[in-house]
């Protein structure tokens, strides 16, 4: 991969692909963005840009070749179509074996199957590390105040916890309060999981305050196509849940939004902590 090379950005849902085109152009990277349609921002117009269904194939693979881009990666949640919804246009059409065949599977598995779609056709698939590693999470305090000794203690215990889901492809998120697992997140994504610690205080059936929500990559997993993130919502859903904090993997969790993350953190009183993964 070329520093100077144009970079295609595949856009799913949020700001985060909006973010890390502007950290490309600031390196130097002339981009062009993908622009899905249902999911991505119109804030994408700002770029040079196409609009697309995941099944209009022909319509974007022409538009990336057009631009001599080879570098492409996908950014922001995309949720993941039947394929009889696809809609797909005569390039699709061509490649619908392969596209009914990545459509099955976990998620990291559907991600992989369609990069190596993309890999068939000459591109190669990059992650933010290599094109804008400003965006990923520190080590060390990155808000709020120093997390204390019990929550250093609940951090270690949810890193080896997370360490060991890994292979089950569960999730990339768990509650700890002393040591005590409050939550494990699986297919509802992070907000429901804290919803449903939420719940539990205002249930009372979870007494007083305190835990540490913790976000990490599955080991192995390939940056290319997923990486953790945690963002304004992540704090809002965090501080409902009534814990002290948030620790996240560094180097390997992006941080949406930084600027107003670490602000938001800082009115809530909760921590934001990067540990060495």
């Amino acid at each position: 991969m070329s520093e100077a090379a144009p970079l295609g950005i595949f856009c799913g849902a949020g700001a985060l692909p909006l973010e890390a085109a502007r950290a490309a152009e600031a390196n130097g990277r002339k981009v062009f963005l993908v622009g899905l349609a249902g999911s991505a921002e119109r804030e994408i117009e700002a770029f040079d840009h196409v609009w697309a269904r995941l099944g209009e194939a022909g319509k974007y693979l022409g538009a990336l070749r057009e631009r001599g881009i080879v570098d492409l990666a996908f950014l922001g949640p995309i949720a993941r179509p039947e394929f009889a919804d696809l809609k797909l246009d005569w390039g699709a059409i061509k490649r619908a074996p392969a596209i009914a065949r990545a459509l099955t599977g976990g998620d990291d598995l559907v991600l992989r199957s369609i990069g190596r779609l993309f890999e068939e056709e000459g591109f190669h698939m990059v992650g933010v590390p290599d094109f804008a590693p400003t965006l990923l999470a520190p080590e060390g305090r990155i808000a709020g105040p120093e997390p204390d000794a019990e929550a250093r203690a609940d951090i270690a215990f949810a890193a080896r916890l997370l360490t060991t889901l890994s292979p089950f492809d569960v999730g990339q998120g768990v509650v700890v309060a002393r040591e005590r697992v409050l939550a494990v997140e699986a297919a509802e994504g992070t907000d429901a999981m804290l919803a449903r610690v939420a719940d539990l205080r205002q249930s009372r059936r979870l007494k007083g305050k305190g835990g540490v929500f913790v976000k990490a990559a599955k080991r192995g997993q390939d940056f290319r196509y997923d990486l953790p993130t945690v963002g304004a919502r992540t704090l809002e859903a965090a501080e409902r849940a009534g814990l002290a904090g948030i620790a996240v993997a560094a180097g390997e969790t992006l941080l949406a939004e930084r600027a107003a993350f670490v602000a938001a953190a800082e009115r809530r009183a909760l921590f934001v902590y990067g540990f060495a993964p």
